[in-house]
């Protein structure tokens, strides 16, 4: 969320700023509102400093035994008009917090400013092999399968998914069941032992105030599983209202790692945090209509091992530049080539100031695909969380700044493992870092 204090100081900044998100704020709308509570305030100010004063009177009229009935009976109807105006006040500010709960962020001076992915901006790519005229891989010199059909072999089941749970989702069996396992078991031991992250395993469920704080909530409702306990009625019907009780299955572990922090003043010394988790992940994708239709790239659920970093306000910025760099690490040990996009201001998420998206080369669909995005959120989830610090025991609580990525998506790694990493007799190496959680297996061959 924003911080209304300082846009009541200097609206203009906001208004430019979600200018260039594509978002038109609507000031007219906001200084009424802003008029309105003013004018509460005063009012109420103006009536506690009368109570205040017929008290002083009332007793100094008892104390000389004079009439105090007139001066009574008119302190007796200020506690009405206060009760209303309390509830005006309320009434007010209930629907300010509710409008300013669905503006996005503000984007960093630095985000190029666009309207879709078509106006975002490469900043380097990495290709370990050879490349064509066009700066593209061309490591592979015959004409590629895409992983579906490598996938087949190995384990890849959609119709065993689809009598289980409907479209987009997926069985894995046998050797690619263990790829997909030794993708994830690599990219979390790597954010670990040499990024310095804490695993953390978290619920997979969450209430609808941790949604609202990571910016899920309110916007977002219809993008997310809702879970109903058995034996209960989920009287929610509306995706505009959530209750505190309503539960939801994550999109993604972002949004329980960072709310772990919620309500928490942190000491000063314990920051930066740096989390991290592997996950399952489930997404309704009510917006996709009819895209990614084949394969694994778009699926309700998949697995993703998370990076979370809580921080200084001061050190946002240069832990977003080292959070893509552990992605990247991933990537690199994979064997995977790839490129970094900074994402331009019409193209980033709800709570993002800044972010990067890491897209993978994939041969058959001859493009690179996102496997990672990576978001300084700056303090716009902190206040919405209200996750503070104190740089000291004396010092007031500021909000921290929290940033988020993944390190990376496994289903969509393991798509670009299989296509990247594939032979012309159908067989597929295994990238040398993952043979140890593999047996040794070097390779996957298919059934003949």
């Amino acid at each position: 969320m924003l911080d209304l204090n300082q846009l009541r100081k200097d609206l203009e900044p906001l208004v430019q700023g979600l200018a260039k998100r594509g978002v038109q704020f609507d000031t007219e709308r906001f200084q009424q509102l802003e008029a309105r509570r003013k004018a509460v305030q005063v009012e109420t100010e103006t009536l506690q400093a009368e109570r205040n004063a017929l008290a002083k009177r009332i007793g100094q009229l008892k104390s000389k035994g004079e009439d105090a009935s007139e001066a009574l009976a008119q302190s007796q109807q200020i506690p009405v008009r206060l009760k209303q105006l309390e509830q005006d006040l309320s009434q007010v500010q209930a629907e300010l917090s509710s409008w300013f709960a669905t503006i996005p962020n503000l984007p960093h001076e630095s985000v190029p400013v666009g309207e879709s992915e078509e106006d975002n901006v490469e900043v380097r790519r990495w290709i370990p092999g050879p490349k064509d005229d066009q700066g593209k891989p061309a490591h592979i010199t015959f004409e590629p399968r895409d992983h579906v059909d490598l996938g087949e072999q190995f384990g890849l089941d959609f119709e065993a998914a689809r009598k289980l749970a409907g479209a987009r989702f997926m069985v894995l069996r046998g050797p690619l069941a263990r790829l997909h396992r030794a993708l994830a078991q690599f990219m979390l031991d790597t954010q670990v032992e040499e990024h310095g992250y804490t695993e953390c395993y978290t619920p997979y469920i969450v209430n609808a105030s941790t949604l609202y704080g990571t910016g899920q909530l309110p916007k977002f409702k219809d993008d997310m599983f809702w879970v109903t306990k058995g034996g209960q009625d989920n009287e929610s019907t509306d995706p505009a209202e959530s209750k505190p009780e309503d539960l939801y299955l994550i999109s993604t572990s972002e949004i329980s790692l960072t709310g772990t922090v919620r309500d928490e003043i942190l000491a000063g010394d314990a920051l930066p945090m740096r989390l991290t988790a592997h996950s399952p992940c489930f997404r309704s994708e009510a917006g996709s209509g009819g895209r990614d239709t084949r394969g694994v790239i778009r699926q309700h659920q998949f697995d993703k091992v998370e990076m979370v970093q809580i921080v200084h306000p001061e050190q946002s910025y240069e832990a977003l530049e080292s959070m893509v760099g552990h992605a990247e690490h991933v990537l690199q040990a994979l064997e995977l080539p790839y490129r970094v996009v900074q994402l331009c201001t019409g193209d980033m998420g709800f709570s993002a100031a800044k972010t990067y998206d890491l897209e993978v080369w994939l041969p058959a669909q001859d493009t690179f695909r996102e496997i990672s995005s990576v978001s300084n959120c700056e303090a716009f989830q902190a206040r919405r969380l209200q996750a503070r610090f104190r740089a000291d025991s004396k010092a007031r609580p500021e909000f921290v700044h929290t940033l988020n990525g993944s390190g990376l998506a496994v289903g969509r790694a393991l798509v670009a493992v299989l296509e990247n990493h594939q032979q012309e007799d159908g067989s597929v190496i295994v990238p040398k870092v993952l043979r140890p959680y593999m047996g040794g297996l070097e390779r996957l061959v298919p059934a003949k």
